[in-house]
């Protein structure tokens, strides 16, 4: 089941109320996040924080900002991903894989990275969350060739709209929606999609706490 092998119930840094920040951060977005997520999400930040000492898998040290910038962040996209199978190419330490896993218990999900190290810690979390709807794949996305193709493809580790869709394409189901999370409006991204897919939204996002631009760009095959 999942969170069968999950530990023991996150404790709170000395003067820092991470849970009534997530709660009021996830309130604030309106998501509806079973209860029995919130504190897995923790304890997630708190195996992120310590790997992060020894492999420097993110350049944001403090918890409270990787709240915000991580757990948060992922977590605005939720509206947005179509339940049912879902990938997160090039997903580094799990974002937005493993929040969006934790928050969508009844999706599947498949977290593809080709570097060693961030895959070790995927692995990791996914044991110490017992994460049943997560698969870690240590692949480069090109070889990586699955038997069934995906409802949602999400990332937002690409730099450009096109790079995502013609490194992707192959994983993405005909009726399939693909996902990239963006900073500013790409603006200048919009009009150089390959040929067969087409932008059907662009929304914002809002990240509480979060003084930044943030954006979601919807695709599809036409």
């Amino acid at each position: 089941m999942l969170y069968g092998n999950r530990r023991q119930k996150h404790k709170e840094p000395s003067g820092v109320s991470l849970i009534h920040s997530l709660k009021e951060g996830i309130a604030e977005m309106g998501l509806e996040i079973p209860e029995e997520s919130i504190n897995p999400m923790l304890d997630y930040l708190d195996l992120l924080a310590k790997w992060n000492r020894v492999y420097n898998l993110t350049a944001v040290r403090k918890p409270e900002q990787m709240l915000t910038r991580h757990l948060l962040d992922s977590l605005a996209v939720m509206p947005f991903v179509r339940p049912g199978r879902i990938i997160d190419v090039g997903s580094g330490a799990g974002l937005p894989g493993i929040p969006l896993a934790l928050a969508m218990p009844d999706s599947q999900f498949v977290t593809l990275d080709s570097n060693n190290k961030k895959t070790r810690f995927m692995q990791q979390a996914k044991a110490d969350l017992g994460l049943d709807n997560l698969e870690v794949i240590n692949l480069r996305v090109e070889d990586y060739q699955p038997e069934l193709r995906f409802d949602t493809v999400i990332s937002r580790a690409y730099s450009s709209l096109s790079g995502m869709l013609e490194s992707t394409g192959h994983l993405l189901k005909d009726d399939g929606i693909n996902l990239a999370m963006k900073g500013v409006y790409p603006l200048a991204e919009l009009d150089s999609l390959p040929e067969g897919f087409e932008v059907t939204a662009v929304e914002q996002l809002h990240i509480p706490q979060l003084d930044a631009d943030r954006h979601v760009v919807i695709m599809q095959r036409k």
